[in-house]
């Protein structure tokens, strides 16, 4: 049966049908009900108490189809998890007198933990969700029913927006009590959120206070979990207690990375890492962030699966480093400073439609399937991440229009250089006036941005940002012309083939990917990123790798893919990437 678009028991039902059929008011109600069960306010007004009065006298059974929860991030959490999870809080001896869920959907974290702590005196739960306040109130009125407590509960269940919601007067309210946060908070971004329209959003988007280009290209953007973690990290990190909240590996990660500058008093920092698609049929990689509050701060968090126990690795802050495998980064620290060469993110356009291009016979083919005829000037071959998967790549399955040869610069002249570009780009204009960031605001016709340059070097290592391979390219020019790529891979340029060759083998060396491994998070939107390559000291693995590794490479390259490189370059590009008076010395001009 439902009720206020709510699934109740049928023993609830009963139970209700005959405690209420005496009452009169819901102020007699929500007396009794307190008395017996503990639960506060049962009923929030006398129209729902009427219509529940009348609805469980005609007890019936009935189905509705699920409402879509997208808006709310919702991914109810089974019973068996959160069982789970809470017979294992037991075992850590975690023994609550409070229970706070901050989203407690349907309940069942808190049926779990009136399941499993014997020692818990209140309850609050917050849901912004109507028919799921009034769900969790029927599933622990059912729990009761079938399972009598001999302690005094206070049971609270809020129906209230989170970010409206005072958890810090809770924590005033009961200094001295040890309190368990626990739940599963949406997994879903700000972004996604005002897309939807949401009503369930925090008043501020850019809460870590991003600027500039970072916040105008989506830096800013937030996932709702990490915002509600550190709400009630703000609230409760000094107060006797534990945290156990679902959220996904991303956040976990954000939060021990920000540790080195929040210092929450928070400690035994834990990360059980669970099957999302088994889980909640979802491909999301989440795990229970586990901490105790109130404790000396830490820095490191320990991984383990949330089923066999086992432990999998550390991650966390070693010497001012942040690291995603501590072992295998102590092994190769040796390795991480500064890269002497600066890496550089290819082409940003936003506008594939119509930048982007299929050479046929003579012409070329846009992504609107228009048969384009341009000059060949401003055409580039281009490399996407999905085209980084060999070692050396010449040839390019796509085209791009390169509007500028530095950010910024005038393109009036392409009127006059390439008139039949311009005319495209024109007729198009739409497409350009139609794309999003705040990035192209003020910038002159067709803008683009990571383009300098470096841009135009004729030989390039790459490597996809997107991609958990780790796998560096060798990009050689197509047809006497410099290759591009988009901007979700990175890449350093080269002047010389020799100098490009040397770099890739020490790039695809084990020593590198060993220490790229532990300094990356394969779950993380880019596993690799301009500030994670420009840890690479490349002259140190120069130092560790020896010459006759470097010849065995080269010929290799040299068979496999016809080049004709020899080691006549080495001692010049070892001389290249030696700092000389403190100063770095890099191939190009940023």
């Amino acid at each position: 049966m439902r009720v206020f678009e709510a699934n109740i028991s049928l023993q609830v039902c009963v139970f209700l049908k005959e405690f209420l059929n005496n009452i009169s008011s819901f102020e007699i109600a929500n007396e009794k009900i307190f008395g017996k069960y503990g639960l506060i306010s049962f009923f929030e007004n006398r129209d729902d108490f009427r219509e529940l009065k009348n609805r469980v006298s005609m007890v019936t059974i009935s189905t509705v189809a699920e409402p879509d929860r997208a808006e709310y991030g919702d991914f109810q959490t089974n019973k068996e998890l959160t069982n789970r999870v809470a017979k294992y809080l037991v075992k850590e001896n975690i023994s609550p007198d409070i229970i706070i869920e901050p989203t407690c959907g349907k309940g069942n974290f808190i049926i779990a933990a009136l399941s499993n702590f014997k020692t818990i005196k209140k309850v609050v739960g917050v849901e912004i969700y109507k028919p799921y306040v009034w769900e969790t109130k029927f599933n622990i009125l059912n729990f009761l029913l079938a399972n009598p407590v001999n302690n005094k509960l206070e049971i609270a269940i809020k129906h209230c927006n989170i970010f409206d919601f005072d958890f810090k007067n809770i924590s005033k309210q009961f200094p001295n009590e040890k309190i368990l946060i626990i739940g599963n908070p949406p997994w879903v971004t700000n972004a996604k959120l005002g897309r939807l329209n949401s009503s369930n959003l925090p008043e501020k988007s850019n809460f870590k206070n991003q600027s500039g280009l970072d916040a105008m290209t989506g830096k800013g953007n937030f996932d709702i979990a990490e915002y509600i973690t550190l709400m009630l990290l703000d609230a409760f990190h000094t107060h006797d207690g534990y945290l156990a909240l679902l959220i996904k590996n991303s956040v976990i990660k954000n939060i021990v990375f920000d540790q080195k500058e929040k210092k929450y008093k928070i400690g035994k920092i834990e990360k059980y890492c669970i099957d999302s698609k088994k889980e909640f049929n979802v491909s999301v990689e989440a795990s229970l962030l586990c901490c105790r509050l109130n404790t000396k701060p830490s820095v490191e968090c320990n991984e383990y699966d949330m089923y066999s126990l086992e432990k999998k690795t550390s991650f966390g802050w070693l010497n001012a480093k942040f690291v995603s495998n501590l072992a295998d980064y102590i092994e190769k620290q040796e390795i991480d400073g500064v890269s002497p060469f600066e890496w550089r993110q290819g082409i940003k356009h936003d506008c594939s439609s119509v930048m982007e291009l299929e050479r046929v016979n003579e012409h070329f083919i846009n992504k609107l399937s228009e048969k384009v005829e341009l000059e060949e000037g401003l055409i580039y071959g281009l490399l996407k991440s999905s085209d980084l998967k060999d070692r050396v790549i010449k040839n390019s399955r796509k085209q791009v229009i390169v509007t500028q040869t530095k950010v910024g610069q005038d393109t009036s002249f392409i009127q006059d250089l390439y008139p039949k570009t311009y005319n495209y780009l024109k007729s198009n204009i739409s497409h350009f006036q139609a794309r999003k960031s705040n990035i192209y605001k003020g910038k002159p016709l067709f803008s683009i941005f990571g383009i300098g340059d470096y841009s135009f070097k004729p030989y390039k290592v790459a490597i996809s940002g997107l991609y958990k391979t780790c796998n560096f390219a060798l990009i050689l020019p197509q047809n006497n012309k410099p290759l591009m790529l988009d901007d979700t891979c990175y890449f350093i340029g080269f002047d010389k083939i020799e100098y490009a060759v040397y770099a890739t083998i020490l790039l695809n060396s084990e020593t590198t990917k060993t220490f790229l491994k532990s300094i990356t998070f394969s779950d993380a939107k880019r596993v690799f990123t301009k500030d994670i390559l420009m840890r690479l000291d490349l002259l140190r693995v120069a130092n560790l790798i020896s010459r006759t590794e470097i010849d065995e490479q080269i010929i290799f390259l040299n068979e496999k893919y016809s080049l004709k490189i020899n080691l006549s370059q080495w001692d010049n590009f070892i001389n290249e990437m030696t700092p000389k008076k403190e100063k770095q010395l890099i191939i190009f001009k940023p």
